[in-house]
């Protein structure tokens, strides 16, 4: 009987702490969050343009500027899903990107959120966009951390004592010869960068209607 309680009392207390222990964020829902970001500010600015003339040098620069970071946030979040993908919550990934910023991924969704609000032609709508995919990610890498913590115990501590949450030190960069990576996982990440591609001419097309007057304009956004 003493035997049998024990083991009750064993089970239960497995149970317990199983209940307890930190639970890995839902990867998708961080991504989600940028894409209704961006939609939800792309539909804000049906009704309104850039301040700068559409036509000027300086305009262009600053939609050009915002492409080349959209294609930042594609390559490198590729890139980064190379070294992760498919062990994102059972391997603790240290090499590669993850060598100088311990969120790739997310630095990378937040340059490509910086570059939609350029693509609009406006410096104001790209630091909004920065600021809020910030917040976003700065409290899902938060619930991450405090998984990864219980999962890898003094091993991600030292880790994330020697490379910064977002901000990268270029100086960390380290990497091993040979990886194996997830087709799978660089195959969706691949169709979720597509999103940020479609953007372009996303924005165009209603550039295009306000200048043929479909869309009226009631506010200008420097």
């Amino acid at each position: 009987m003493l035997g049998a309680s024990a083991k009750k009392a064993s089970v239960k207390g497995t149970m317990m702490s199983a209940s307890i222990a930190p639970q890995p964020f839902n990867q998708r829902k961080r991504l989600l969050v940028v894409q209704g970001l961006s939609i939800a500010a792309i539909g804000s600015l049906l009704f309104s343009r850039p301040g700068w003339d559409e036509a000027s040098t300086l305009h262009e620069l600053i939609e050009m500027t915002g492409f080349v970071l959209i294609l930042v946030c594609i390559f490198g979040r590729l890139w980064s899903i190379l070294y992760v993908g498919g062990r994102k919550n059972t391997e603790l990934a240290v090499n590669g990107p993850y060598s100088i910023t311990r969120n790739p991924l997310y630095l990378f969704s937040m340059i490509g959120a910086f570059g939609i609000g350029l693509m609009f032609g406006s410096i104001i709508v790209a630091v909004v966009l920065g600021v809020c995919t910030y917040a976003v990610f700065g409290m899902t890498a938060r619930k991450e951390e405090a998984f990864l913590l219980g999962k890898f115990g003094l091993q991600y501590e030292a880790y994330a004592a020697r490379t910064p949450r977002f901000w990268p030190k270029l100086w960390l960069y380290h990497d091993e010869h040979q990886h194996t990576f997830s087709t799978k996982a660089l195959r969706s990440t691949f169709f979720d960068a597509l999103y940020f591609l479609a953007v372009f001419p996303a924005i165009e097309g209603i550039e295009y209607l306000q200048v043929i007057g479909y869309l009226p304009t009631y506010f200008w956004l420097f």
